[in-house]
Parts: C-alpha cells; structure tokens; sequence
C-alpha cells in the first residue's frame, strides 16, 4: 500500500483532486484511478520517446505566461500616473512572467533540439591564474594522458640547458647558548607601557 501511495502518479492524481482542477462538464470530479491510468499513459509515452504531451504542455504554459505578462503590464502602465509603487509591483511581476515564459521556450527549445554529447580525450580545466599549454605536436597526435614524460613526483635531474639553481647550501647557524631568557635581565619592572 506504501509503494502504491508514493507513486508520482497516484500522488499527482491527489494534487490534482486536491486543486479541483479536474472535473467533468456536470462539475463532478474525475475518481482517484481514472486520473492515475491516465497520467500512468503519459508515464509510459514520454519513457518511449514520444514527447508530444511535453512539448504540447510547455507551448501552452508559455501562452498563459505571455498572457499575464501583458495583463500586468497594462495594470502597471494604468497605475503609473496616479499610483507608482502599483505600477512598480505590476511591472516586477510582469516581469518575472516574461522571464518564466523565456525559460519555458528555452526548455522547449533544448527538448526539440538537444545539444550534441563530445567524447573529449582531453580536458584542459584550469581554476584560477593556471594556464594550459599543449604543444603543437601533442595537439596532432591527440591525447596522451597517463602517458607524461616528467611525472610530477619524480625529482628533477640537471638536464643540459636546464635552469636549475646554482647557489650552494647554507648550514644552519648554531644555537647562542650564553644568550638567557628575556624576562631574566630586563624583568617585568623595565617594561615600556
């Protein structure tokens, strides 16, 4: 019983009871299974590719977003002249129905024409001030990774033409023992304030 009570589509049937947004031409709503079936269709369309319904339902909603804006636009040019923050509150939500339309025919777009899936052998992602620089002949020859020639972990060996650095080693210099603590000499009755 859990199983079938969390099935997007029983609980999509529910939703829509619950709005009573789906009522036959008596008024009479629609019975819990028959919206479940048909919404399970829809379910089993869009899993073999058929989007139509998708496609049909974006084109609608950009339809009614478009409506709304141009309805809250007139409010607001109605209002600018005697009530500006009216006109201000309309113009912000006619706005807002703009940019919903926009992102729902860009969806619409995306799922008429998807983008084409590259394979790439090679991915040169630099964050921050790093630079890539691949050199002509790796570009020809393609991708060579797991194939570097200087591991990053591999100590550097002097090369011919090699900067390398050419001071000498400094030892350490050895501990001052005849030097005392600080607070022996001066103590706490010297101190500045």
């Amino acid at each position: 019983m859990a199983r079938i009570l969390l099935q997007p589509t029983v609980r999509a049937a529910q939703t829509l009871i619950e709005l009573g947004t789906v009522k036959d031409t008596e008024g009479a709503e629609f019975s819990l299974n028959a919206l479940v079936a048909a919404l399970d269709m829809q379910v089993r369309l869009t899993n073999k590719g058929d989007l139509s319904r998708a496609e049909a339902l974006l084109v609608a909603q950009a339809h009614t977003l478009d409506a709304i804006y141009h309805k809250l636009v007139n409010r607001a040019v109605m209002n600018v002249g005697t009530h500006l923050d009216a006109a201000e509150a309309y113009m912000k939500l006619a706005l807002r129905a703009q940019s919903h339309c926009r992102a729902t025919l860009q969806a619409l777009a995306v799922m008429k024409n998807p983008s084409p899936v590259a394979f790439v052998g090679q991915a040169n992602i630099a964050n921050g001030p790093q630079q890539v620089n691949n050199a002509p002949a790796v570009a020809a020859k393609g991708s060579r990774a797991g194939q570097s020639e200087n591991p990053p972990n591999k100590l550097l060996e002097k090369q011919p033409n090699e900067w390398m650095d050419g001071a000498t080693a400094i030892t350490s210099v050895p501990a001052d023992q005849e030097l005392d603590a600080v607070g022996a000499i001066n103590g706490a009755k010297n101190r500045r304030r």
